[in-house]
């Protein structure tokens, strides 16, 4: 019969892309985390991943059992939670998955009052865009998420706002305006970041007939402000959660302002420590009201 401790490194690997990050994340080696996948595949009697230099990839048998590994390890953690909870206590693990350039600035804060309150809940913390957010809570790998509001179907709690701003060469010419707008920053050519804010400028850019040139694409903000600072183009970024300025970087007002509003949803399944934290933040929320 497989193991917590198998499914939990099984779906490590997967979601971490690899035995070395399963561990760090897992906090094992890699030589055991490769034991215990090998020992679910002998259980089951069939590999559940085609190893290789290149990606991960799951078999076939292995694309029908992660659902199942996800529901059982959930279902355990549930137990446990739930056996706690009547007794009184919140504990368990909290899977919460965050924005790169909101982490810091608005969950970072939250996070330690609510383990305060809750020391007994173990967080695990994931990373990257708003689409693998939403995924993450739509197949089991995160109970807890930030996201864009309205989240229409999820419960959400107001988390905070984000300002969006104009990223620019600092000897560019729209460098020395107070403020710019859309049509300007049109005007040249474009830096767009895949982690998420792009699908926040993007619907007000239309809603004035406004269209980016995009020369570049990157994922990470650092890598975002490189390319601005190298005179490759300008961006929109959030203000809150930026990493320090690079030379050669300035930041303007946006016209029209635009806001990122972010909540904490939470998946259907959650357990007890995501549905306290879901509370906490609606609380912090109404008590900054």
């Amino acid at each position: 019969m497989p193991t917590l401790l198998q499914l939990n490194a099984f779906l490590a690997v997967v979601d971490a892309g690899g035995f070395t990050a399963a561990g760090n994340r897992l906090g094992m080696t890699q030589p055991a985390v490769s034991r215990a996948v090998a020992t679910l595949e002998k259980e089951l009697g069939l590999p559940l991943l085609v190893r290789g230099s290149g990606d991960l990839v799951l078999t076939v048998a292995g694309s029908r059992a992660i659902a199942h590994a996800r529901e059982a390890v959930r279902h355990l953690t549930l137990l446990c939670t739930d056996v706690a909870t009547a007794a009184g206590r919140i504990s368990g693990t909290l899977s919460l998955a965050s924005l790169p350039s909101v982490t810091a600035a608005l969950v970072a804060p939250r996070l330690r009052t609510f383990t305060d309150r809750y020391p007994a809940v173990t967080i695990r913390l994931l990373e990257g865009s708003e689409q693998e957010v939403r995924d993450w809570l739509d197949q089991g790998a995160a109970e807890a998420g930030v996201v864009s509001l309205p989240a229409y179907g999820l419960d959400s709690a107001v988390l905070g706002e984000q300002e969006m701003v104009a990223v620019l060469p600092a000897g560019s010419r729209l460098a020395g305006l107070n403020q710019v707008d859309y049509a300007e920053l049109a005007k040249e050519p474009f830096v767009r970041s895949t982690g998420g804010c792009a699908e926040v400028f993007t619907p007000v850019a239309r809603r004035i007939g406004v269209d980016f040139d995009v020369a570049f694409e990157a994922r990470e903000m650092s890598a975002v402000l490189e390319i601005v600072g190298a005179g490759l183009g300008v961006s929109i970024m959030p203000s809150a959660g930026l990493p320090e300025l690079p030379d050669g970087v300035a930041i303007r007002p946006l016209v029209p302002k635009t806001v990122r509003h972010l909540g904490i949803a939470v998946s259907a399944s959650a357990s007890a420590p995501a549905r306290a934290f879901l509370d906490h933040i609606a609380e912090v929320d109404s008590r900054g009201a």
